[in-house]
């Protein structure tokens, strides 16, 4: 019995020594920068930057260049100090900020069939590909809303979700949960947007929508900065060429585009 208590013991001793070594041999020296850059930002792990978390993303940045300004979730002053603090070029920052292209809710657009399954979005759309009568459409079940992790999401008028900009950090956490690709980021500050999605025929989108695109080509006729263009039966705006000279609101028959500052715009 006091045999194996002493080859129990000398096997414990030696297992404790070869880890010890071990520990030694094959320790990580992690870069101290890459604490303190972690440390330096929001800790949220929100993956907006595509990175797993806050301290993966330092990672990248100190061993692999990634700019700073990839983490959405910064804001300009934090921005400024991290770079300060590295020696980081900051380059141009542009805050971007969620948008619902899509204004056909429940009120102004029909539904197919009655659907009484799980109230989320991606369950909606697998069956059958959506209860709206639009299949481009917002299905206003809130999965937008739910994933959020500012809540910077709410329902709005028809279900259709609006977005606080304040809150909001452009982390895309919506915009990837949205099965109808109608969430996209924008630079903040920008007010005139084109509410539709759809790809359907300017007839079809006319008789299952009231405010959808028609692909009528007068917003992009009337530009004058050559930002609008039709491509597959919808008008898209290039926010980079937009002056929101407001000339394409006034043409726009249906009133797919709008102005957020005008009152009409939330009619």
């Amino acid at each position: 019995m006091f045999y194996a208590i002493l080859v129990l013991a000398a096997l414990g001793l030696g297992a404790s020594l070869g880890l010890g070594v071990a520990s030694k041999k094959l320790a990580i020296n992690l870069d101290p920068r890459i604490e303190k850059l972690a440390t330096m930002l929001p800790g949220v792990n929100c993956g907006g930057c595509a990175y797993a978390g806050c301290g993966a993303f330092a990672e990248a940045v100190i061993n692999d260049g990634v700019p700073v300004t990839r983490c959405s979730v910064c804001d300009s002053s934090m921005i400024e100090n991290i770079c300060k603090e590295f020696g980081f070029e900051a380059g141009k920052f542009v805050r971007r900020v969620a948008r619902i292209l899509c204004a056909g809710g429940n009120n102004r657009v029909g539904k197919r069939f009655e659907y009484n399954g799980v109230m989320d979005c991606k369950a909606a759309a697998l069956l059958a590909g959506g209860d709206k009568n639009c299949p481009y459409g917002c299905l206003c079940y809130g999965t937008c809303i739910a994933v959020c992790p500012f809540g910077a999401l709410s329902e709005g008028p028809g279900g259709i979700p609006v977005v606080n900009d304040e809150k909001c950090t452009g982390c895309g956490q919506c915009v990837a949960a949205c099965p109808r690709d109608i969430i996209k980021l924008v630079p903040l500050g920008r007010t005139i947007h084109i509410l539709c999605s759809s790809k359907a025929p300017g007839k079809e989108v006319r008789e299952v929508c009231p405010v959808g695109c028609i692909a009528c080509k007068l917003c992009e006729q009337v530009c004058p900065f050559e930002a609008i263009y039709v491509q597959d039966n919808l008008a898209v705006l290039d926010y980079g060429r937009c002056e929101q000279c407001g000339l394409c609101v006034g043409r726009c028959r249906p009133r797919a585009i709008v102005n957020e500052r005008s009152p009409a715009a939330a009619a």
